[in-house]
């Protein structure tokens, strides 16, 4: 049973979520939220898979309570819910740790793969977003000295991540490297756990910010 939480400050969001989520049968809505301060502390008390968060809420906006969800509770998976699909705030909750972002007019079939996808962990970054999103909002990210942890990345690791912030899906990178499906998989794998990464987006930031991929580089 995947656990979700709506965090919306509109109560007519908020509701057509919950109808939508509860139509299924391996989904639970155990609270909503109508503010950031809100949404940290149900998430506390409730412990959900899926927070829904909205990105401009008051008091304390969804980045801010995705910062300290995801600092109190590291099981929780936050997908971020903006109006446009090129909010200006949609880089900094994936720098905060969220897993993606969902569209407020997305259809029943949309949230309901999104829940999924990111209850799954992973990230709800099709590869269009990817590019779009990050090598917009990339130029200007905060200073940060190159991770150390890059270092620890093999030759093939290091493609694979620029590959993985290109937007490539785990099919593309395994054509574009002439390996095979559960090789990408291993790789990937192995990145996460010496780059201490949750998901795709973690990943695709942490590219970006380090200058392993440059925005406007394109796809591979």
């Amino acid at each position: 049973m995947i656990r979700v939480l709506i965090a919306d400050d509109q109560a007519l969001v908020r509701a057509g979520f919950r109808v939508i989520l509860e139509s299924q049968d391996d989904v639970q809505v155990v609270g909503e939220a109508a503010n950031g301060h809100e949404a940290v502390e149900a998430a506390r008390r409730l412990s959900p898979r899926v927070i829904l968060m909205d990105i401009r809420m008051p008091g304390l906006d969804g980045i801010e309570a995705t910062r300290r969800v995801l600092r109190d509770e590291s099981r929780a998976r936050v997908l971020i819910l903006t109006t446009f699909d090129l909010d200006e705030y949609v880089y900094e909750s994936l720098r905060a740790g969220a897993s993606g972002f969902l569209l407020k007019d997305a259809g029943r079939d949309e949230l309901i793969h999104a829940v999924h996808v990111v209850a799954a962990g992973e990230a709800l970054l099709s590869p269009s977003i990817t590019r779009r999103v990050i090598e917009d909002y990339t130029r200007r990210p905060p200073a940060r000295e190159h991770p150390d942890e890059l270092s620890d990345l093999t030759p093939r690791e290091l493609e694979v991540l620029r590959l993985i912030a290109r937007g490539l899906s785990n099919a593309e990178i395994a054509s574009t490297l002439v390996v095979g499906d559960a090789t990408v998989k291993t790789h990937i794998t192995r990145i996460f756990a010496k780059l201490r990464l949750h998901d795709r987006a973690q990943a695709v930031v942490l590219a970006y910010e380090s200058g392993l991929v440059q925005p406007g580089a394109g796809r591979a």
